[in-house]
Parts: C-alpha cells; sequence; structure tokens
C-alpha cells in the first residue's frame, strides 16, 4: 500500500514536471518569460524603490541613481509589458491543446519572486502595520509613521500617516510574516507574496474547474484569468493581498457548486477578514444550489432563512477574527482612506477635474466638496448596479452577479487601482461572454498595463513622454491580434 502510493506520487510528480518542460519549449511562453525577466531588471528603479531600500547603496555606488538609469529601467519595463501582452494573446488557442496553464504561470511568475515590490508600494504598508503590531500598536488606530525608522520609510508617503482599512486577518498574517521575516523591513515586504501565491494558487487551481461545473470551456476560463498578465505583474509581482481574498472567494464557489454549503460560507468568511469586499459573495454563495424559482413572494420566502443565515456565516466569522486578534472593527473609521488619492476611479477623476475649476475660481473653502461629492454620486451608482444585478440576474445567474457587481464596485467606487479589476475580471469568463466582450477585456488590460507602465515613467521624471508611445504600442497590439483572430 505504502509502495504504491509513493509510485503514484512520483508518477505525478513526473507528469508535472514533463508539463513545465514541455511548456518553456513554446515561444510564446519564453516571450512572456523574458517580458518578466526584464520587469524585475526594471523594478530596480527609483521610481520602485522607496528611500529606505537596501539596494540603494549598490545602485549608488555603481552609478545607477542618475536619469540614464531611471530611462533604462523605465524602457526595460515598457518592453516587458509589450512582451507580457503578446505572448498572453499568442497563447490563446494553445491553452490545454500544447500547454498547461499552471506551468505557464509558474515560468512568468519565477523572476518577480525574488524581485522588489511591482507597480505598487502596498506590500511595504503590509510589512509597516505588521511591524506596528509587532510592537502592540493597533493599525486601526496608528499610522506607520508613530514608529519612524525602516518600516515607516518604505511606505508611501501619502499612506505613512493614515491608518489602514484592511481586514484583521491580512493584518494578522503581516505581523506573522515581519516576525517571520526576523524584523527585516525589505525582507518583509517580500514576504507578503506568500499569502498571494497562496491566493493565485487557489486561482489558478479552482478556477477551470469551476468553469467544468457550470458547463463553461476550462481552457477559455484558464486563458483570460489565470495567465492573465494584470494577475501576474499585480498578484505575484505586487503581492497585493486581494490576490488572497479572490483566491478565498474563488474556492467558495467550487465548494457551493459541489454542495458544500457551510464549508462555502466559512471560506468567503475568511476572505471577508483579508479584505471585505469579499462580503458580497454572500448573496450568490446562498443561491447556488439553493432551488430558488422564482420572486413569487412563497418561493422567496421559501429562501430567505438561507440567504439570512449566509450573510449571518460570512459576517459571523469576520466578527471572530476580528474578535480573536484584538483588532476590533476601527477598520470602519479608515474605510474613506482609499479614496484619499486620485486614481483610475472615473468618478473620483472627474471630481478632481471640477475640483481643479472650484478652486482656480475659488468656490470651495475645503478643498474637498467637489470631489467628496463626485464619488458619492459613484458610490450611489455602484449601490444601484448591485440593486439591479441582484433583482435581474442573481437567481439565475450568481456568477455574472458577483463578477459585474465587483466590476462595478471598483469602476464606480472612490478608488480604483489595476487589481481591483481582478475582482470581478477572473470570473468573467464564467459569465460566457460574447466575442465582443472578449475583445473588449483584452483591450482593457492592454490600457491598464499601459497605465502601469505609464505610472513608472511618470514617476521617473522625463521619461513620462513614454505614455503615448506605451498607449499606442499596446492598443496596437490588441487590436491587431483581434482582428487576425477574426479573419
Amino acid at each position: 500500500m505504502r509502495a504504491r502510493l509513493v509510485s503514484s506520487v512520483a508518477d505525478a510528480a513526473r507528469v508535472r514536471w514533463a508539463d513545465v518542460t514541455e511548456a518553456i519549449r513554446l515561444a510564446p511562453v519564453r516571450l512572456g518569460l523574458l517580458g518578466t525577466i526584464l520587469l524585475a531588471l526594471g523594478s530596480l528603479t527609483p521610481a520602485y524603490l522607496p528611500q529606505a531600500s537596501p539596494f540603494w547603496p549598490t545602485m549608488r555606488a555603481l552609478g545607477l541613481d542618475t536619469w540614464w538609469a531611471m530611462a533604462f529601467g523605465t524602457a526595460l519595463v515598457i518592453v516587458a509589458v509589450g512582451c507580457l501582452i503578446v505572448a498572453w494573446l499568442r497563447l490563446r488557442p494553445a491553452i490545454y491543446v500544447d500547454v498547461k496553464h499552471w506551468a505557464v504561470l509558474a515560468w512568468w511568475s519565477l523572476p518577480l519572486l525574488v524581485a522588489p515590490p511591482i507597480f505598487s508600494h502596498d506590500a511595504y504598508s503590509y510589512a509597516a502595520h505588521g511591524w506596528l503590531m509587532h510592537n502592540g500598536l493597533n493599525p486601526y488606530e496608528t499610522s506607520p509613521a508613530v514608529l519612524p525608522g525602516g518600516f515607516a520609510d518604505q511606505v508611501a508617503w501619502v499612506w505613512r500617516f493614515t491608518p489602514t482599512p484592511y481586514g484583521p486577518l491580512s493584518l494578522e498574517i503581516s505581523h506573522w510574516l515581519v516576525d517571520l521575516a526576523g524584523l527585516n523591513p525589505y525582507y518583509s515586504a517580500v514576504l507578503m507574496r506568500l499569502p498571494a501565491l497562496v491566493g493565485v494558487a487557489l486561482i489558478v487551481h479552482y478556477l477551470p474547474r469551476i468553469g467544468r461545473q457550470m458547463g463553461v470551456p476550462p481552457r477559455d476560463v484558464a486563458w483570460f484569468a489565470t495567465i492573465n498578465p494584470l494577475l501576474v505583474i499585480d498578484f505575484v509581482g505586487g503581492a497585493h493581498n486581494d490576490a488572497l481574498m479572490v483566491g478565498l472567494v474563488v474556492l467558495a464557489l467550487h465548494l457551493a457548486y459541489r454542495g458544500w454549503f457551510w464549508p462555502a460560507l466559512l471560506a468567503a468568511g475568511v476572505a471577508m477578514s483579508v479584505k471585505q469586499p469579499a462580503l458580497l459573495a454572500a448573496y450568490p454563495l446562498a443561491i447556488i444550489g439553493s432551488g430558488w424559482a422564482s420572486w413569487h413572494w412563497r418561493d422567496v420566502v421559501a429562501f430567505l432563512p438561507r440567504l439570512i443565515a449566509s450573510f449571518a456565516v460570512v459576517i459571523g466569522v469576520f466578527v471572530a477574527v476580528s474578535l480573536a486578534t484584538g483588532l476590533g472593527f476601527g477598520w470602519m473609521n479608515a474605510a474613506g482612506v482609499p479614496g484619499m488619492i486620485v486614481t483610475l476611479a472615473p468618478f473620483s477623476l472627474l471630481g478632481w477635474l471640477l475640483q481643479q475649476g472650484a478652486d482656480a475660481l475659488g468656490l470651495d473653502s475645503t478643498g474637498r466638496a467637489f470631489i467628496g461629492g463626485s464619488q458619492a454620486v459613484g458610490t450611489v451608482l455602484a449601490l444601484l448596479c448591485l440593486a439591479w444585478l441582484a433583482v435581474t440576474r442573481a437567481r439565475t445567474e450568481p456568477v455574472r452577479f458577483l463578477a459585474w457587481g465587483y466590476l462595478a464596485v471598483a469602476i464606480f467606487g472612490p478608488a480604483m487601482h489595476p487589481w481591483y479589476l481582478l475582482w470581478g475580471g477572473v470570473l468573467l469568463p464564467l459569465t460566457r461572454p460574447s466575442r465582443r466582450l472578449w475583445r473588449l477585456a483584452a483591450v482593457v488590460t492592454a490600457i491598464v498595463l499601459v497605465y502601469g507602465a505609464a505610472n513608472l515613467a511618470w514617476r521617473n521624471d522625463a521619461v513620462a513622454l513614454a505614455l503615448a508611445a506605451v498607449a499606442a504600442a499596446g492598443l496596437w497590439l490588441t487590436v491587431r491580434h483581434q482582428n487576425r483572430r477574426r479573419t
């Protein structure tokens, strides 16, 4: 019996190793690997590295803190983004035919595992929150600046003086990883990739299986969601805690479709403890497998106990984690922190433009009225979208409700970072999108990747002119590929 088990494990290991070696033989996989290698090298540029980074002494000694070094680093990232876009688009016909999706992701992720956080400094904030907890301070009540030093110096200035809105489990994990890193600020930030990788593994393993359970082609799910360059760069490279939240939500959906209702709610509650938007999953989890027949009042009344139980368990797990960690619910006081800066959120951008005009005319003494008002309008629209989806789509298409609900929250909310689009984006293939929507999703992916590269170019001083060139190249590559597929 034991010998048979060992033999089975050895056979499985050989098969998986064969999948990995087979993947690297494909030109698009090698092209994407080149992209992430260039991205890792390009991350060693002033736009990415905080002033407290341990790389600075070596870079200064080698003369790599000059404008030319910044320009070269930006060029590497621009080429990297282009390589990833092209490789991703070319791989679509090969997934599940010539290559396994997880093997592609393994190769593309490898260079990023040893690189500084990519396209974002959030991992440094996570490390600073863990440092606060190590010193007996509550990140909901204090900011990283309370403890000056290496951890605080790594945090982006705008977040250095604010409390955090993250979930209690996310903060506790940050605390554990800071201790694991031996209280080293930089290594603490790099270790924040561990929970992100757990989330990515859950997405890669379970999402195509959900597609199969729903009758959706798993190869489309695997291509768009699991090797999407946004996921590679932001979840693996950026180490965002959103990865673990999304991975746990995907696990909850898988369990629900297997008929395991209560374990699914437990997974969603843990996801909410990482990041609060996971609460939205409670509604579709209640619907899946419920047999809810119609909006007739008798059917609604029969469904209500299951719906109440779903929200009660998810929120109950969140409350239990909040109390067990001793952090409480101070995150509510910091809920508005993400909207303090101008991001890709359309209504925040609109409010910022209106605010500039109002300030120029002296119409607003507070300096925030138009921004706050515009963000409030966006929030109301997000809630209206959720209500409309809940009534018209959720009963028969619960995953569609969740995918588009997350996208509505991300787009209309007060803050939208590229990785927020992955909340609903990874679920989008499960909604059986039309060919037009597939093309639009690919174009949006390219635009968001271009934004990340252009944002780096902007922070790298005069090379901000790269914005137009990268945008044009990214859109041209995507549109050209889509047109080729139609012909």
